[in-house]
């Protein structure tokens, strides 16, 4: 079994085919998927658990659990109410994990100070609710100033609660990957681990332990090759799990097993197959 670990079901692409773009996740293996709460903003954070009541204990379908949270990019959107609204999903059972969050200084969407500022509040929330968290990070091409803004983050506001998290669509090098192991998360690798310009992080893959990794597809963005461009979906995870098979010399099932229990393990859950 394998779990999709970051998935946005909520997206408008799949708003004409979501049940059957599920039964293909089913049916390709894939027993769980982690449906991303940040949706178009952070007025419709709740779709992600939406989603979940809608289709958990129906047959033939994978187990699927839900985050919340506010993007950098929409953080000037932050305000009481919307600190409400996180904490109120949070305490939901089926929100597992606050995110994504985090830093993005590669687009021009929100002044930086005001994305760190917004990044502390919902760590103040996930701390307060023992949610691990799920981190979007990108700098500028060539830049580690992203990297070094959020290390310094987490060190001050969340090292010490021990709730760890994800390292989403990871795209750092050895030494980004290193610390996030250090301060107890999981790197999670993407289809963007099969493009042709991507040996750099195939390089940091290569090298990642088993207890240390996760897979996902940040669907319906970043489909693996050869179908790049297209619409992605759950159950093409598979393709960037052989990837990652081959890149640390173990088979598919390896990686499927470890990616499992890692997920298990990190958000306190026994996902499986038809639950």
């Amino acid at each position: 079994m394998l779990i999709d670990s970051h998935a946005h079901l909520d997206s408008e692409r799949y708003a004409d085919d979501r049940e059957a773009m599920l039964r293909r996740a089913c049916d390709a293996g894939v027993g769980a998927v982690l449906s991303i709460g940040i949706g178009e903003g952070p007025t419709q954070m709740h779709q992600a658990l939406d989603i979940c009541r809608q289709f958990n204990g129906q047959p033939g379908m994978p187990r699927l659990y839900a985050s919340a949270g506010v993007y950098p990019h929409n953080t000037p959107e932050i305000d009481d109410s919307i600190i409400s609204k996180l904490d109120s999903l949070l305490a939901e059972p089926e929100v597992i994990a606050c995110g994504e969050i985090g830093l993005d200084y590669y687009h021009d969407g929100a002044p930086h100070d005001v994305q760190r500022a917004g990044l502390i509040r919902q760590l103040e929330v996930a701390a307060a609710r023992k949610r691990p968290i799920l981190i979007h990070c990108r700098p500028k091409d060539g830049a580690t100033d992203a990297w070094d803004h959020l290390f310094l983050t987490l060190d001050t506001y969340w090292r010490h609660t021990g709730l760890g998290g994800v390292m989403h669509c990871f795209g750092g090098g050895w030494e980004q990957a290193r610390r996030s192991l250090d301060l107890g998360f999981l790197v999670s690798f993407a289809g963007n681990i099969t493009y042709p310009r991507a040996q750099a992080l195939r390089d940091v893959a290569a090298h990642m332990p088993l207890d240390g990794i996760l897979v996902e597809t940040d669907a319906p963005w970043l489909a693996p090759a050869p179908d790049r461009g297209k619409r992605n979906e759950p159950a093409w995870v598979t393709r960037t799990a052989e990837t990652l098979a081959g890149l640390l010399g173990v088979d598919a099932g390896k990686i499927a097993e470890a990616t499992t229990k890692n997920f298990s393990r990190l958000f306190h859950v026994r996902p499986g197959m038809g639950n």
